[in-house]
């Protein structure tokens, strides 16, 4: 956990992420879970799997629960610091995503903001929503503040890895903060848990609705393969979820239908190609 991911995947050759991702790039598995250092797996993967053709940067995606049903964010933690061309490939990435594995015809793209006005957030979102609207292919519908997120007002919504890591794990907190207080409430007063008896049913299904271990693992989306990255503190069914993430990819052929996509725009951008050089 100390190391350079980097650095443990070039000098760790024989490690169980690196020989996972080996047997994907050679075909004798179909998909890759892991519940370690998600730096590590995801330097295990642009080395082993490389990525996609046209793909200048790789994204986390996570599924979250919404009033509307699920929605996905990216990046969740594999950039924190991103370029405008990289948020409009999220974008793009994730609409293919919602199509094939959410089932959204036409997925609703929002770009995360402090504000929904148009010249609102910081210059790397100001500089990226223009570019959004004219893009197309993508269902921009503009930006989105972070309570819309839960309300489902879009169905994917793109931002820099910093800002999607910090939300997700907020989220997460903050979820189960809310059940802890509510079963605290019931177990200190006689009355109230004798309607939480009634209640549990209902509780226990909006517990699953919202519960990360039930929505399972992060799919890497850009690289070539299917390589899926659990929670740290993940246990039997949060690790059955990511399974469940991972054959889903691979049954609906996600990674083909993204590499068809940006089949057409199979280059590196002159700049991104020096910055970039020695890297995978």
């Amino acid at each position: 956990m100390d190391e350079h991911p980097a650095n443990a995947v070039r000098s760790k050759k024989n490690s169980s992420m690196v020989r996972g991702i080996q047997m994907v790039e050679d075909g004798r598995v179909s998909g890759f879970v892991s519940a370690g250092n998600s730096g590590a797996v995801m330097a295990a993967a642009l080395f082993g799997l490389r990525r996609i053709a046209g793909v200048e940067r790789p994204a986390i995606g996570a599924i979250i629960p919404t009033a509307a049903g699920r929605c996905l964010l990216l990046d969740a933690g594999a950039n924190a610091d991103a370029r405008p061309e990289y948020l409009v490939q999220f974008a793009q990435l994730g609409s293919i995503y919602a199509e094939r594995l959410l089932n959204i015809a036409q997925p609703k793209v929002g770009l995360l903001s402090n504000g929904e006005e148009t010249g609102k957030g910081n210059q790397l979102v100001q500089a990226t929503e223009p570019l959004l609207r004219t893009q197309a292919g993508i269902n921009f519908i503009g930006n989105v503040e972070g309570n819309d997120l839960f309300k489902g007002k879009a169905d994917v919504i793109v931002c820099d890895g910093f800002t999607g890591n910090v939300l997700v794990k907020t989220a997460e907190g903050a979820a189960e903060l809310l059940f802890r207080s509510i079963r605290d409430a019931i177990k200190g007063d006689p009355v109230a848990s004798v309607g939480g008896m009634l209640l549990r049913p209902k509780l226990q299904a909006l517990r699953r609705r919202v519960d990360w271990r039930e929505l399972g693992g992060w799919l890497l989306v850009g690289v070539n393969g299917v390589a899926v990255i659990a929670h740290g503190r993940s246990d039997a069914r949060a690790i059955r979820s990511a399974i469940r993430v991972a054959k889903d990819a691979v049954d609906r052929q996600v990674i083909a239908t993204f590499a068809t996509a940006f089949a057409s725009s199979a280059r590196v951008a002159p700049k991104a190609a020096v910055a970039e050089k020695g890297k995978p």
